[in-house]
């Protein structure tokens, strides 16, 4: 059984985690807006993704005897800019969740929870995939400075992303 300030830490965790899968929602949404259909697939796969980490921290929360009560979820914003700037806001934002993981990470260590210590891990690891993956593509993005040929070529390849497997 988890503390009620862990069982709270999750759950506002739950909910950015599903804000996170609304906000690469309306990522793809944009990027299909301004015809970058790799990357509207791309971003696509990372909502479903975030949707598989929001149901693994609701799962852990179910198996530690936690009523979860689902909060609300903002609304994302709608206007991005161009593709730099598209992917320089998914970065900000994980960035963002890295930190938050990193506090709810100190925060179970602190309460000596080492079973929702275990989970976050997993998390902290993943963001570091995340940052590094975005950041290789803001990079690519960068080197072709707006040449047209050069963000079709990279706009194929984000589109040839697979789906997320799912996570166990």
């Amino acid at each position: 059984m988890i503390s009620k300030a862990m069982e709270k830490s999750l759950s506002e965790q739950l909910n950015q985690e599903l804000y996170s899968a609304y906000l690469y929602l309306a990522m793809a949404a944009y990027a299909a807006h301004i015809d970058f259909n790799g990357a509207a697939s791309w971003f696509k796969h990372q909502h479903e993704e975030e949707q598989m980490h929001a149901s693994k921290i609701y799962n852990y929360l179910i198996e530690q005897d936690v009523r979860v009560i689902l909060q609300e979820i903002s609304s994302p914003p709608s206007e991005f800019g161009n593709i730099l700037e598209l992917f320089e806001s998914s970065l900000e934002h994980e960035q963002l969740m890295t930190a938050r993981l990193n506090e709810v990470s100190d925060e179970s260590l602190k309460e000596k929870d080492h079973a929702t210590y275990n989970l976050l891990q997993w998390y902290v690891n993943e963001q570091v995939e995340e940052e590094a993956s975005i950041s290789g593509i803001i990079s690519k993005i960068k080197m072709v400075n707006n040449d047209g040929y050069g963000l079709l070529m990279i706009d194929n390849e984000l589109g040839s992303r697979s789906a997320p497997a799912p996570i166990v």
